[in-house]
């Protein structure tokens, strides 16, 4: 997965950072999507073997910045530069660039048949093209099975379940990726399944959640008392509610993993990294007061803009509680607009490359990844699975879909999920995919040369994890697992349920055995 090779950057003392390890821009998890394997060089089923179902989880294609915090907070430094005549030439352009980010966001999906809340979060056109494409290729790659799906009998029709977070780009995704399949395969029309939400939850004052929904298996780090309280031990989601309330408080209160979080932007080296993003923008004198402190900034105000036909309006005011209070958070959140960036081509058509750094821009991605890697990844070893254990629930959905069709149930064709990084994330965990849960000791620190877990290859937008499932007509099955596209291996010790020594398939029945379920 990482170049190995000793070519590196040393930004300071705390971690040597790979040239080679990362792509050339450092967006992390804002990495825009990419397949990473082409299917035409995909290993051949073994002989006697055909596909006879395919499952995937997804996170939401490329967005928008989620709400107005790091692009006001970022103007309001930016502005009071302007008010004092301490811009440099290249800062210069920075507040107009801020201000197209940000009306673009406001007005993000105005217009665009498939959204329908315009604004903040949503996805963008390129967002909306990864998952059409991703579509498109799961076509290609299974071109005869689709085929045999669309033509099978109205008897015995073979149905697409599609299953979304609920929240808008997540159900967007799922929209237009189903859109693309279906003007792929016209056939498959009458066939996309949306099945109705886990219910009632909580039991004496249900809410009432949309069909396609299911919070439990795609959001589960936020279930929350009011829309997912589950008060039954017997009840199927009760572990699930459970170990997503110790997330949460994990999250919020653990002093362990705060304590990792506030040494990530108080460590030398940030500052350094903000300091020389912030000199080419500003001169010395106005620079030299964010670091003393004497200025402080957050995303405070109110802005108003209207699309051009004057049909849309929006008008948001900040919340204050995004804040800069010195350089290593100057640097961090101009940093987030620098890798959002190439999501809004289309919407704002700006580039922030220009006002960071590379060698700013690389350590930032190493600020962004250490932050997911505490609060969302592997995490510290002594927390367990704390970040992770969650996902079971998910894990169980993709073993059951596939029980279902060892067991003859053969009514699904296919189960397609759309979600979020915070749930892709752990489960790229719990599945103990190599490369990805590695922990570190709480005495030590998450860095890039003794970790190789890395933002953009584990939740880039659009990141996806598929089981294609293979059948002799004689009772085996075989699951490849695709990660991002591309033929990846289960956990390690499951390395002895291979078809063959060096195969992506695996003997269902053995990996079953090797993930501790019964037959």
């Amino acid at each position: 997965m990482l170049d190995k090779s000793p070519k590196y950057i040393l930004f300071g003392a705390l971690i040597a950072l790979p040239l080679a390890g990362q792509s050339a821009n450092y967006y992390q998890t804002k990495t825009p999507y990419h397949p990473q394997q082409s299917y035409s060089t995909y290993e051949a089923p073994p002989t006697g073997f055909s596909p006879v179902y395919t499952e995937m989880v997804a996170r939401h294609g490329s967005r928008g910045l989620s709400s107005l915090k790091y692009d006001l907070a970022v103007y309001n430094l930016w502005k009071k530069a302007a008010d004092e005549g301490a811009l440099t030439h290249l800062g210069n352009g920075l507040g107009p660039d801020v201000l197209k980010l940000m009306k673009a966001n406001f007005l993000l999906g105005y217009g665009v048949p498939g959204i329908s809340n315009p604004g903040y979060g949503n996805e963008t056109q390129v967002g909306i093209n990864e998952h059409k494409q991703l579509a498109k290729r799961l076509v290609g790659r299974l071109r005869g099975f689709w085929h045999s799906v669309g033509h099978a009998t109205a008897t015995s029709p073979r149905h697409i379940v599609v299953v979304t977070s609920g929240v808008d780009r997540a159900v967007d995704s799922g929209a237009f990726f189903t859109q693309s399949l279906v003007a792929a395969q016209p056939r498959l029309a009458g066939l996309v399944e949306y099945p109705p939400a886990p219910a009632p939850y909580p039991a004496a004052n249900p809410v009432v959640q949309p069909d396609g929904t299911n919070r439990f298996l795609l959001y589960f780090h936020k279930l929350a008392p009011v829309t997912d309280l589950v008060a039954d031990p017997a009840d199927p989601y009760y572990a699930t509610y459970q170990d997503s309330l110790a997330f949460q408080d994990y999250s919020s209160k653990d002093a362990d993993q705060l304590a990792k979080q506030a040494a990530i932007l108080a460590n030398p080296q940030a500052r350094s990294a903000g300091q020389a993003v912030l000199r080419r923008l500003f001169t010395k004198g106005f620079v030299d007061k964010i670091d003393q402190g004497v200025y402080t900034f957050a995303n405070t105000g109110t802005f108003t803009y209207a699309s051009d036909d004057g049909l849309f309006t929006s008008t948001l005011t900040g919340n204050g509680k995004t804040t800069i209070k010195s350089l290593a958070d100057a640097g961090s959140l101009l940093y987030e607009l620098y890798s959002i960036a190439p999501a809004m081509t289309a919407e704002a058509g700006v580039d922030f490359k220009p006002y960071i750094p590379k060698a700013s821009a690389q350590y930032f991605a190493y600020v962004n990844d250490a932050s997911d890697f505490y609060s969302k990844g592997p995490g510290i070893a002594e927390k367990g699975d704390i970040t992770y254990r969650m996902a079971q629930v998910l894990e169980d959905d993709f073993f059951a879909e596939v029980d279902a069709i060892a067991k003859g149930d053969l009514s699904h064709a296919a189960k397609l999920r759309f979600t979020h990084a915070e749930i892709i994330i752990p489960f790229a965990s719990k599945m103990g995919l190599k490369g990805v849960l590695q922990q570190v000791p709480l005495a030590g620190m998450y860095t890039y040369d003794n970790n190789p877990w890395r933002g953009e290859y584990v939740s880039p937008m659009a990141a996806n994890m598929q089981w294609d499932v293979y059948g002799d007509g004689k009772g085996g099955l075989l699951v490849r697992m695709l990660y991002n596209e591309k033929e990846t291996d289960f956990k390690a010790d499951c390395d002895g349920a291979k078809f063959a020594p060096t195969s992506h398939f695996y003997d269902y029945a053995k990996l079953k055995t090797c993930y501790g379920r019964a037959s």
